[in-house]
């Protein structure tokens, strides 16, 4: 096939959404769209090696997955087409192991492409048997355990509302992913003022979690030049090179932050130190999707994470808005589609589940991903207070949210944060919230001079 014929398969093949009728190249019935599936089905998985969607000379994401495939992981599927690749990927032989042996022989496109082919039910089964870890100073991502990121945004940077935010967070067993706030300004002094709340907080409490101020690149880069308590450094990522810099990034930029961040060594348990965001419809809303579907050019992001060997990834999933994932089903299909491509292609993936108000989909719907992908064993979720992000102005998962689904499947926190809730009568012996007669407010607000501030 031809690089326009593969993309306009690849396309029509796409289960329906917004984004792609916006961008003209989505099937225009159900019917078309079923024989492109079964034609994609049949299609082998070195036609996406041989025939790359977008081209390696003019893009720097497609010279890298092409630089960074490694022939000797591909070849045990090499002879594979999408179809069977997928029901290899059902069956008995695809272990654990034998799924992550493949991370490097695997492109972007190749997953999206089975992901085209599957149900709900097997992105499901599929992705449960890919657990991916990372660590810093907790471990994020072990089976039988689900991570939650404290998102404590004020849309004024208000110290004191984002550290309530934080303690109310800490009060249900969160934030043993991140804690990440996304900042009111994006400047080297709003950053630097934050990071060393979070440091503060974090050493009264004697707490083992990661913070990061999800600034641009940049302005990180700036705050490690000048000596800031720096964690992780945090990026929003698309999956071509004009998408990329439409963000004022490149893949030389995000090496010299991340080696930049690896240099402190600030983990006590691991050294992953990067955090990553993406979103379907990126690439086509900075009209840098060269006629690729939006999902394919989702988990194109996907190798540029790789690259850098993240703590955390996570696609916003919602956040975008109606013009690309119309409603609660498109949303929930994206979420598990980019959940599946990102542990297929050996990413500490996360979900952002999450919707705007103009979205025509509600908490009901974020109830039903959220509990789709605990158990397909997605590695951290975010915590809102109350759902509500005031700053961004969308809707996501809460503090109470993590503690439902985490008593529903029995999924615990991160372990070296779970000995510290414990220690504080958060957890009780079981991993659980603890009964929520005991002082632990108090003796939060008490360790972290809230009261005394205030």
């Amino acid at each position: 096939m031809s690089p326009e014929d593969l993309r306009a398969l690849m396309a029509a093949a796409s289960p329906a959404r917004s984004g792609d009728f916006l961008a003209g190249i989505a099937a225009d019935t159900a019917e078309t769209r079923v024989k492109a599936q079964r034609r994609l089905a049949d299609t082998g998985l070195a036609e996406f090696l041989e025939t790359p969607l977008v081209d390696p000379d003019a893009d720097e994401v497609s010279a890298l997955i092409l630089a960074r495939h490694d022939d000797d992981a591909f070849a045990p599927i090499s002879h594979l087409s999408v179809g069977t690749f997928r029901e290899w990927l059902l069956g008995d032989e695809a272990t654990p192991d034998a799924i992550a042996a493949l991370q490097w022989g695997l492109t972007p496109e190749m997953v999206a492409a089975v992901s085209k082919i599957c149900r709900s039910q097997d992105l499901i089964a599929i992705a449960r048997k890919r657990p991916v870890t990372s660590a810093f100073r907790t471990t994020v991502g072990l089976p039988g355990h689900l991570a939650v990121r404290i998102q404590p945004n004020h849309p004024t940077d208000d110290p004191m509302g984002v550290a309530a935010s934080i303690v109310d967070g800490l009060q249900f067993g969160c934030g043993d992913a991140v804690i990440g706030i996304n900042p009111a300004t994006d400047s080297p002094e709003a950053m630097i003022r934050l990071l060393h709340l979070i440091e503060e907080l974090r050493l009264r409490l004697g707490c083992p979690v990661q913070s990061c101020v999800l600034a641009h690149v940049t302005t990180a880069l700036a705050v490690l030049e000048r000596g800031a308590p720096v964690d992780l450094v945090f990026q929003s990522i698309a999956g071509s090179e004009t998408a990329n810099r439409s963000f004022g990034i490149d893949l030389a930029m995000l090496r010299e932050a991340h080696d930049a961040a690896a240099e402190l060594n600030r983990g006590t348990v691991g050294r992953n130190a990067m955090y990553f965001e993406t979103g379907q419809g990126s690439a086509l809303s900075a009209d840098a999707h060269h006629g690729v579907d939006q999902q394919t050019m989702e988990a194109r992001a996907y190798a540029v994470a790789r690259e850098f060997s993240p703590l955390l990834v996570n696609t916003v999933v919602g956040f975008i808005g109606p013009e690309y994932l119309y409603d609660g089903k498109e949303i929930t299909r994206a979420g598990l589609e980019d959940h599946f491509c990102g542990k297929l292609l050996g990413l500490p993936m996360g979900v952002d589940v999450c919707y705007t108000n103009h979205a025509e989909a509600d908490q009901n719907d974020m109830d039903g991903l959220l509990t789709l992908l605990a158990v397909a064993g997605v590695n951290f979720v975010m915590g809102v207070p109350g759902s509500d992000d005031v700053m961004l102005n969308y809707q996501s998962t809460s503090f109470h949210d993590a503690a439902y689904i985490r008593r529903t499947l029995g999924l615990r926190a991160a372990p070296e944060f779970e000995r510290w809730a414990e220690e504080l009568g958060i957890f009780d012996a079981d991993g659980m919230l603890a009964p929520a007669g005991g002082d632990r407010s108090l003796d939060l607000l008490d360790r972290s001079r809230l009261l005394e501030a205030s």
